[in-house]
Formats: C-alpha cells, structure tokens, sequence
C-alpha cells in the first residue's frame, strides 16, 4: 500500500478545517500522512489542531504565504503520492483507495479526477463550470490546458518522481501557482483522469475563488506568456477567460 503524503496551508480557516481534516481521517486508507502549515492563525484554528495532533503533523507560524506553505510542508512529506488540499475543502469518501487503485493500473505519474463545486453551507453550486471543465478536459487536454486552467487542484494527485523531476511549486506565482506546476508536469507525463468527482471545492466570501478569479486569469496569461506560448494559445486563452468571467458575473 503506497504511502499518501497529504498537505493543507491554512490561515484563520477555523469554521471549515475540521471537515478538511476528517475528509482526510475518514479515509479508510491507514497509509497515509496529513501535514497541517499554519500561518499563525489566530480565530480558533490551533484549538482544532490540537484536538486532531494523534491523527495529524502541524506546524503554525507565520510564512510567506500558501505557495511557501505548501513548499515547506512538500519537504517534510515522506510519501510515495503527493497532493495539497487547501483547508476549507475537502476530500469525498473513497477517494484515497480510488488514486491508488488508479496509480497500480496505470503508469501514469500523476491523475487528475472531477469534482464538485460548493458554497459556504456546502451545496452544489456553478455546476455548469464544472461541466464545461471537464469537457475540456477529456478531449486534447494537452491542448486545451492552453486554454484554461482545467485542472481541480484538490482532485490532483501526482508521485513522488514528480516532484524529484520539476521540483516545487513557483513562489513567484500566488494566484495561479498550481495551474504553471500542471503546465509543467504536463510537458513531461499525460495524467490519468478518473472520471468521477474526489472532492468538494468550496466557494465562499473570504476564498481566492470568490475575490480574487480576476487576478488569478491574469497571472495564468503571465505564465503563458513567461513559458513562450504561441500568440494563437494566449489568444484563445484571452477570449476563454472573457467567456469564464461573464458567466461569473450572470452566476455569482
């Protein structure tokens, strides 16, 4: 049974951190490992860690934000499959064994599942963005990767030799970080795509996905642009990112 390496960067996430942690508990999967970076909360997080210290690693203090904590809690990670999950989402039930089942099958480096789209009080919500995600995603997905950033961060789970190859994540990025690290994995190794929903990202007041998709378009163009993408990508990414932000705009 490989071992799963689990990270979580939090910051004053005290009213959702808890679901995080037990998502990852309630697994079924005994191999595996989740490692908290806290960056000096000060709303009740630490309280909540404490209670689950047999079940967890964690460190709190304060960092140069998530792509550092995500970084620092990569280095501290021993397992032979890797992934972060931000601490206000979650994982769904059955979703360790179903990675690994899918890692044996295949030699795949790294998988990339569905998932689902939530708001504060934990219903479904943008179904169609999930839908249109996904279509892009089964069909030319080295191509329409170009396009948008089609990937569920939180249903992304790659090996080890990944992160020996291409290393870790790019501290120069903070909004679209995750989407540059896909980009690059994608240039060496396809992922195998499970074709059911792993987890449950959650859209709320305080989340990067509410306040700041905007600036997180933007940066993914930067990154077009800084990894010499063809004019005719950057393009249709242009134009993707004017459709995605109208359909916000009628949805949020």
């Amino acid at each position: 049974m490989k071992k799963i390496s689990i990270i979580t960067p939090s910051f004053n996430q005290a009213q959702f951190i808890e679901e995080t942690i037990l998502s990852v508990k309630n697994q079924g999967y005994s191999n595996y490992e989740h490692i908290i970076l806290d960056g000096g909360s000060t709303d009740g997080t630490i309280e909540i860690l404490e209670k689950y210290r047999s079940d967890i690693r964690y460190i709190s203090e304060k960092d140069a934000g998530q792509t550092d904590a995500i970084n620092r809690g990569l280095r501290m990670a021993h397992g032979d499959i890797l992934a972060f999950i931000n601490s206000d989402d979650f994982y769904l039930p059955g979703t360790f064994h179903k990675i690994a089942d899918a890692f044996n099958q295949s030699d795949a480096l790294w998988l990339v599942g569905d998932y689902k789209i939530i708001d504060f009080q934990g219903r479904n919500i943008q179904r169609f963005v999930v839908q249109y995600k996904k279509f892009l995603r089964e069909n030319a997905l080295k191509r329409t990767i170009l396009l948008a950033n089609i990937i569920p961060q939180p249903s992304t789970f790659w090996k080890r030799e990944v992160l020996e190859e291409i290393g870790f994540f790019n501290m120069e990025y903070r909004y679209a970080f995750d989407y540059e690290y896909w980009l690059r994995i994608m240039e060496w190794n396809r992922p195998f795509l499970i074709k059911e929903p792993l987890s449950a990202f959650r859209i709320h007041s305080q989340s990067k996905g509410s306040q700041d998709y905007v600036r997180q378009m933007d940066e993914e163009l930067r990154i077009l642009k800084a990894r010499k993408t063809t004019p005719f990508y950057i393009k249709l990414h242009q134009l993707n990112n004017s459709f995605i932000k109208l359909v916000y705009q009628i949805i949020k």
